[in-house]
């Protein structure tokens, strides 16, 4: 449960901060004029925040019945800090914190110390621009809450045609969390898991290309590897031929494979597509298609709507059962409904409002005069669907910033 919501958060601040800085880059290409006066490179600031909302059935907690109830309030900004035309430093921050019905239920008492978590996080990074047309990063960070804390670190590097028109990318990240152990509160007496680890790699590869003055195209592919304890000690599993649960049961490894293919297509200088198609392998089992388009609507110079919508299937996990169809005779056994077999269901609508001359902005301190200009003001609502029960409504609010 806690999995799905942070992917639907992620791609609601994935969606809205692309949007955001989508009006820079915009003007960057009409008005390259401009930044040959400039003597400052120019750096960005991004505020988001969300709300999110959700209700279902099937919580993992109590076995894939009972309450999936949960609110999270996020919090992040991003800064983006030009030193010269060849090299930046980034950060970014934040916070989640969310209140749960159903991890209230890990002590099944109400108002228990499970009920609300706050994580929070941070990453600083650094890329270049080298010779040659590549650019080059690496960011480190990490995140904490109650029962879980993860570090992060990420490196990529990318190399552009000498015509601008085709890039290509390589990029590698690894995760290294542990979890503090909590076990539902009747299933104390015995030690469930081996390790309190888990490790997550990844390498990833990528390609885009100019196909024509309308359509831009791009594909890429990832190799996900994880090891440790990749289910959650606190998700409880009910069995046909027993009477008592026992905690979630998964395998130690697993490997994820998937591919994504996106194409943008230039309507008019009004409108604009962006489509999307990610195919998804494991083997757990799990096959995946997730179909996403987006139609980005230029009202006028300064406001902007854009109408997405994104469908996924899923088939079903091998271990995956629902509340007491399990027997005692398999060594791995769940019944979270993120690996059931599923539909999804994302729509929504956002709003963008940006004038090319900025909405205000004021003169910083300091002897190289600086303006922090006030650039476009992001407003994004979403509803989410997925069988059998679950339902969620996101509002997303971003502010832009650059000086």
């Amino acid at each position: 449960m806690r999995l799905q919501l942070r992917v639907i958060v992620f791609l609601s601040f994935l969606v809205l901060s692309f949007n955001v800085l989508h009006g820079q880059e915009k003007k960057s290409e009409t008005d390259s004029s401009a930044f040959k006066i400039k003597k400052l490179a120019e750096s960005d600031i991004s505020i988001l925040f969300s709300y999110y909302g959700q209700d279902g059935n099937n919580s993992p907690v109590t076995g894939g019945i009972g309450t999936e109830k949960l609110t999270d309030y996020t919090s992040k900004v991003i800064v983006n800090l030009a030193i010269d035309e060849k090299n930046t430093i980034s950060l970014d921050g934040g916070f989640d914190y969310y209140t749960s019905a159903s991890t209230d239920n890990i002590d099944n008492f109400v108002s228990s110390a499970s009920s609300k978590d706050l994580r929070v996080h941070g990453n600083v990074g650094y890329s270049r621009k080298a010779k040659n047309n590549v650019t080059w990063g690496a960011k480190f960070g990490g995140s904490g809450e109650y029962d879980y804390t993860s570090l992060q670190f990420s490196a990529y590097v990318s190399k552009t045609s000498k015509d601008g028109n085709r890039t290509f990318g390589l990029s590698t990240q690894a995760f290294i969390d542990r979890w503090s152990i909590i076990y539902p509160s009747e299933l104390r007496n015995q030690h469930w898991v081996t390790t309190d680890q888990r490790r997550s790699y990844s390498i990833s590869a990528s390609f885009s290309t100019v196909i024509n003055q309308r359509m831009q195209a791009s594909i890429s592919t990832d190799v996900v590897t994880q090891s440790g304890l990749l289910g959650t000690p606190f998700h409880r599993v009910y069995f046909a031929d027993q009477e008592a649960a026992r905690v979630e049961s998964l395998p130690f490894t697993r490997l994820k494979v998937p591919v994504g293919v996106r194409l943008n297509y230039y309507m008019s200088d009004h409108v604009l597509i962006r489509s999307y198609y990610r195919f998804y392998w494991d083997d757990w089992g799990v096959t995946g298609h997730t179909i996403s388009l987006e139609i980005p609507i230029k009202v006028n110079r300064f406001f902007s709507v854009f109408p997405y919508y994104r469908f996924h299937t899923q088939s079903a996990a091998n271990y995956f059962k629902p509340y007491k169809e399990h027997t005692t005779q398999f060594k791995y056994y769940t019944s979270d409904y993120d690996l059931s077999a599923l539909n999804s269901h994302n729509y929504g609508v956002g709003l963008r409002f940006s004038p090319a001359s900025g909405i205000g902005g004021f003169k910083l301190p300091g002897k190289q005069g600086r303006v922090l200009t006030f650039k476009e003001v992001n407003l994004k609502y979403g509803h989410y669907t997925r069988t059998p029960s679950l339902s969620a409504n996101i509002i997303s609010f971003g502010l832009n910033f650059s000086f």
